[in-house]
């Protein structure tokens, strides 16, 4: 049975170390983080830099925190995360979201290089075969994975499995391109994009929202240059008259994220990489998108292990206890208290992630829960 730390996000007393930064320096003593990271050990906190108009990321207060304790441990951090738009596009959105070296007080990097084209390939399962891991997570001894828990229209919810698999991951390859990327892990078989010209609005939103300008249009007529597209299904998600669409399958989706996160987890040695879950701001869709919505759920906290499988499912069981927030799409949904509210927001089987990843060996659903104060 693995152990899961966890701080209430509720604070009771006027008082700094009742505060969250102040819970997650408690966290992060209790944790003792000099059992994992040898003194002058580079150390990966990996996060996600949100988008232009996704700002309910993990706040660089707290990954401040999570620097200073490492260096406090005699250990050298950085901040990073693979390119999910243009490389250069996405340290400005970095810049823009908080997170550059001033704040989080250690270097902000891209794990994959500017153009995401660096990375090695490593296997990764009966599904993917081999997968390009970013090259920074690959060579880095360490890691300190910080997710901002929350719901996702595929993956129906991401946390930390989504973090390592597919921000672990570059997008492309620089010879079999997205099919050795996270673009396997989105869509299916040769995931070819399919248009509905009846159904097209001609709004544009697509054309907007692609990392690569690979659609455009002519004429009327859409164009798209699918030997450069990467299937992150933006596009798809986008488009609100139901004119475009990506082959799908959910259940090969959420068994392709348990073996893309040990493929990334592979390339460390045992002991060497540590898990934070913030359940706060727990907005309905991905941090990936050009917008965040209203919290679903009210903060819960913050959760610490080194068990991947283990602080996932102790994340889950305090989201599904959690009664759902008025004036959000849980409202509009009527989603009740007792409600799977994961489920009901996306209709996706997002449990399997956590099955299939506890049974390749990733950790174990079992957990003793200690609260810390």
């Amino acid at each position: 049975m693995s152990i899961v730390y966890f701080a209430s996000a509720r604070a009771k007393k006027w008082k700094y170390d009742d505060s969250m930064p102040g819970k997650l320096e408690a966290l992060l003593r209790e944790f003792n983080l000099a059992r994992y990271f040898e003194p002058k050990e580079w150390v990966a906190v990996k996060t996600h830099f949100g988008s232009e108009g996704a700002h309910r990321i993990v706040r660089p207060v707290f990954l401040r925190k999570v620097v200073d304790a490492l260096h406090a441990a005699g250990a050298k951090p950085f901040v990073t995360d693979s390119v999910r738009i243009k490389g250069l596009d996405y340290l400005h959105v970095a810049n823009e979201n908080g997170i550059n070296h001033l704040s989080v007080g250690a270097p902000v990097i891209l794990a994959d290089g500017l153009y995401g084209h660096d990375n090695l390939m490593v296997m990764a399962g009966d599904i993917l075969g081999e997968i390009a891991v970013a090259s920074v997570i690959h060579d880095v001894p360490a890691m300190v994975v910080c997710s901002h828990v929350k719901g996702h229209i595929q993956a129906g919810y991401g946390g930390a499995i989504k973090n390592v698999a597919m921000g672990g991951v570059s997008s492309s390859h620089r010879t079999c391109g997205w099919k050795c990327g996270r673009g396997a892990m989105h869509t299916l078989g040769e995931g070819m994009l399919s248009w509905d010209r009846d159904r097209c609005e001609l709004c544009g939103q697509c054309m907007e929202i692609c990392p690569l300008d690979v659609i455009t249009f002519v004429n009327g007529e859409l164009r798209w240059n699918g030997d450069e597209c990467w299937r992150c299904g933006r596009c798809e998600r986008v488009c609100q008259s139901g004119a475009l669409s990506l082959p799908k399958d959910d259940e090969r989706f959420m068994r392709s994220l348990a073996e893309a996160a040990k493929a990334v987890l592979s390339t460390f040695k045992k002991n060497k990489v540590i898990y934070i879950n913030f359940l706060t701001e727990i907005q309905p869709e991905c941090d990936c998108m050009p917008v965040a919505d209203v919290p679903v759920i009210q903060d819960q906290g913050i959760m610490l292990s080194d068990d991947i499988v283990a602080i996932e499912q102790a994340t889950i069981d305090f989201l599904l206890k959690a009664p759902p927030l008025p004036q959000s799409v849980a409202g509009e949904k009527a989603i009740s208290p007792g409600d799977d509210i994961l489920f009901k927001l996306s209709a996706k089987p997002y449990s399997i992630q956590i099955e299939e990843s506890e049974r390749l060996g990733l950790g174990s659903r079992s957990y003793e829960l200690i609260e810390v104060s």
